[in-house]
This record gives structure tokens, sequence and C-alpha cells, in this order.
């Protein structure tokens, strides 16, 4: 059975079993995930994680070694002229035609999108502050961008597909991106949103899923990690003998997960339940400093990439 005949109308975009394998370790490696309707869904990983290679198959570029990808319950791969019609797509690298002013490369566009209404259009340019007199070849890598951007979200369609959508933009116009996600959301438009900034999967989307060699390694719930019941601490004692006393004591509650002996600093994990029991257990001891750490989206990445000391490839 096809999978448009079982089709979950809820799965805007689904990829299911996507296997694209390039050698060499390079590809993506039975990848499975859904988009559902008026979702934001956040695809996070570094630079050559797979995010791109993902899109693409999404987007109907290329076809899979095994598995497949759909849209609105459409394989892909055979229906590539319609979801590229139909759906707002923001690749990773915009290439303008260099001969064309931005203007005719809009033209161009909207004849092959059939956008007849400019409303949508005039907007973003003022929004985004876009100059479509300019040409192509003089563009900036930001105002390119911009002019990507354009085209997306021109035909005011129901589904966007991002990639890396706010990479060679200024931090200015990367906050007014943001903001303007976040209407489109209200709008009820699905958007799946590939990226390596922290800041901004963590400003816009629903749920995340984080991409590592090919392979999807975890899937959450954003709010999940905003609301996480467990807490972390640092607790700096006024001594090594407390430090060894609180050490060596029974906590069944409390969790120490790392020690800094030179600065007599232990890091503790408890539960918001027990928090006043840590408390009133801490107060038995010298205690110096006590705070909390919390978790951010950054540090909940980075424990699926611990090993990789010298990783630099999300910010």
């Amino acid at each position: 059975m096809k999978y448009d005949e079982k089709v979950n109308s809820d799965e805007i975009i689904k990829v299911s079993h996507l296997t694209h394998d390039f050698g060499g370790g390079m590809g993506v490696f039975d990848v499975s995930f859904a988009v559902k309707k008026g979702e934001v869904y956040g695809f996070l990983g570094p630079n050559g994680a797979g995010k791109s290679t993902t899109i693409r198959h999404i987007m109907g570029f290329y076809k899979p070694d095994s598995g497949a990808t759909y849209v609105n319950g459409k394989e892909s791969f055979a229906h590539y002229a319609e979801i590229l019609k139909d759906v707002g797509y923001l690749p990773g690298e915009p290439a303008l035609p260099l001969s064309y002013t931005g203007k005719e490369f809009i033209r161009e566009m909207e004849a092959l999108k059939g956008v007849t209404d400019e409303s949508v259009l005039q907007d973003l340019i003022t929004y985004f502050q876009v100059d479509p007199n300019l040409q192509c070849k003089s563009m900036s890598m930001g105002m390119k961008r911009k002019m990507a951007i354009l085209v997306a979200f021109m035909s005011d369609p129901d589904i966007f597909v991002l990639d890396e959508p706010t990479s060679g933009l200024d931090p200015q116009m990367q906050e007014k991106f943001i903001h303007f996600v976040k209407e489109e959301k209200k709008k009820g438009k699905t958007i799946l949103l590939s990226s390596h900034l922290f800041a901004e999967v963590d400003a816009t989307c629903d749920r995340i899923g984080i991409i590592k060699d090919g392979k999807l390694v975890n899937e959450f719930e954003a709010d999940a990690l905003k609301h996480n019941t467990q807490k972390t601490f640092i607790v700096t004692f006024g001594s090594d003998a407390a430090v060894t006393a609180f050490s060596s004591a029974s906590h069944p509650a409390i969790k120490v997960i790392a020690q800094k002996p030179e600065l007599c600093e232990l890091t503790l994990v408890v539960d918001d339940k027990d928090i006043n029991a840590l408390i009133a257990l801490l107060s038995q001891y010298d205690v110096q400093n006590f705070r909390e750490q919390k978790e951010t989206l950054r540090d909940y990445f980075m424990s699926f990439y611990k090993e990789d000391q010298s990783f630099k490839g999300v910010r």
C-alpha cells in the first residue's frame, strides 16, 4: 500500500526511513520524523550532519537509496514539480541568476508559482529592506539571502521548508526573521526549519530533532526542555572537609554529576519536589555559594556531541 493511501492528515511533511549513502560516512541513514499541521519543527545539527540532504529529498531533488519522503501525502521524488510549486522553499545556498536584476528574478519565480497578487511581496520587500533593482551579481550575501526569503514567502503558501534561513543575515535581520516566522506560525503555517543556530531554533520551534552523522539521535518537545523538572545546582563549600562530609553521606534524591575539588565545588541534580529537602540538607554543612544552572538548548544538544571536544559547528 502506498503512503498516499494511508496518509495521516496531520502529518504535512513525512520522512520515513530515509537513507541516501554518498560513501565515506556521508549521507543520511534511516532518518524518520514528521512535521504536523501548524507546527514549527526545528532540525538542528552542525554543517555536514545531513540536514540539507534530508531537505533536498523532501523537496524531491534526490531519489533515496531506500525509504521515502512525502509532502501532503505525495511522495516527493515522484511529485517534485507540485511540491516545488506548493511549498515555500528556502535553500541553504541560494543561487541567483547573475545576469538578472532582483526584479527580473522575482518575475520569473512569480510565473513559475503562478503568483498574481503582489501584496505579500510588497510587504516583504518593505519588511526585509530589499532593493529588487540591484543586479544579482552585485548583491551581498545578506541581500541574496533576503531575495531568497522573498521568493519563498511571496506566494503565501501553507508549508515552508527553510534550510539555514538566516545564514548571511546580520543580527538585526536575524531577529526580524525570527519575529516573522513567529507571525507565520500564528497563522497556522507548517514550517520545517533547519538550522545550526540555537537561538533561532529555541525561539521558534515546537519540536526539535537533533541530527548527528546522518542519523536522527533525538527528538523532543521544546517545552519539555524548558519545563524540565530535573534541576541542576552548583554548590561551593567552605572547605574540603565539608565537601567530603556531604559527598560521603547518603542522599537518595540527590545525584552528584560533577566535582571540582580545587574549588570545593559540586554539581548536583535534584527533582523539583526535592529542592526543599536539598536546601535543608545543605544547611547542615559549610556552604559558601548555591546557585541553579539552567539547562539550555545548547547544553542539551552538546550532550550528544560531548565526545567531540573540538566541535564548533553549532552556536
